[in-house]
């Protein structure tokens, strides 16, 4: 059997955040234990509101930020520690994208030059040749050749993520972390670079996190879901799976809120409040304060993440192999 082309196991990554201008400093674990694996290939959509930790999640899968406890491997052997020279030889085949095109960017330079950087950097191909792989990757990700001398500023949004993604392919990576790449364009605009990611992963067999709230766009294109809550994943399957039938009460809310053309939104779940604070987290399972069926259990012993079905993992004390079985 193949083996996953990275591992994370019981991530852990803690901030220190100030309570007001004079407060005292207080802990807060963006990330809980987080346990995850990407096949070669493969496409794994994270999800979860806004502060769940999935961007720290991702900038910790390519070492970016460094892990406080647990582990990364990459091909079976263990991340290489940040800025040393087996780390920086590593990233030429893993690349992210990142949500804001223009913040990624530098503006003094042209497109072209920015495409090519990864090229330069990691010496991967002599000068001569760099001219025709920056115009072969502006032609892949849809760009014009008359666009290589412009400037972030004079392109579109839509155009400079694909700039950006230009750029993180131009490496030829195995792996892809897309942190919201389409969160700040235009519903048609975000459609178009969707299926250009899909169709680029597929045809050069990079494998992906895609990292997103919209889950429609994740559907659309993850094959399998880890479903995120403060921290924590609290549901994992393949995409089919976890949005035809999801068993965390969280789960279901989210999946609730996915439109499906021709139907209407009814039986949406409305959770009630909003998200804990990280840095005071409830008791028990993090969830349980705006849980419909929490028990006493819940607020007491924090649920782990367990298999309940084939390829199917849930951290909820109210789902358990036989309470699938029955809903199944």
């Amino acid at each position: 059997m193949t083996q996953p082309l990275i591992k994370a196991t019981n991530l852990v990554r803690t901030y220190a955040v100030r309570r007001g201008l004079f407060g005292k400093i207080t802990p807060v674990r963006a990330v809980d234990g987080v346990s995850l694996s990407v096949m070669p290939g493969e496409t794994l959509g994270i999800v979860g509101e806004s502060g769940s930790g999935k961007s720290t999640l991702g900038r910790m899968l390519l070492g970016i930020d460094p892990a406080q406890g647990g582990s990364v491997s990459f091909e079976g052997s263990a991340m290489p520690r940040l800025g040393t020279a087996e780390w920086r030889a590593l990233r030429a085949r893993m690349q992210l994208v990142y949500q804001d095109p223009l913040a990624a960017l530098d503006k003094r330079l042209p497109i072209s030059v920015q495409i090519g950087e990864p090229l330069e950097i990691h010496r991967l191909l002599p000068k001569n040749e760099r001219r025709a792989r920056v115009e072969e990757l502006m032609a892949a990700v849809g760009l014009r050749r008359d666009q290589a001398e412009r400037f972030p500023h004079e392109l579109s949004g839509g155009q400079r993520q694909r700039a950006v993604i230009a750029r993180a392919l131009a490496s030829r990576p195995d792996l892809l972390v897309c942190d919201e790449p389409v969160a700040a364009l235009d519903v048609s605009i975000q459609a178009q670079v969707v299926n250009m990611l899909r169709d680029l992963q597929e045809s050069q067999r990079i494998a992906m996190v895609f990292i997103s709230h919209d889950l429609k766009v994740v559907r659309n294109v993850a094959d399998r879901v880890a479903v995120m809550y403060l921290g924590h994943i609290v549901e994992e399957a393949s995409s089919d799976v976890i949005f035809a039938s999801p068993r965390h009460p969280y789960t279901k809310a989210l999946a609730s809120s996915v439109p499906v053309p021709g139907k209407k939104l009814e039986g949406r779940l409305i959770l009630q409040g909003e998200p804990p604070n990280p840095a005071d987290r409830p008791s028990g399972c993090p969830f349980h304060p705006r849980c419909p069926i929490a028990a006493d259990i819940c607020r007491t012993a924090r649920p782990a993440l367990q298999t309940v079905a084939p390829q199917r993992n849930v951290a909820c004390h109210m789902v358990t192999p036989h309470t699938v079985a029955i809903a199944a």
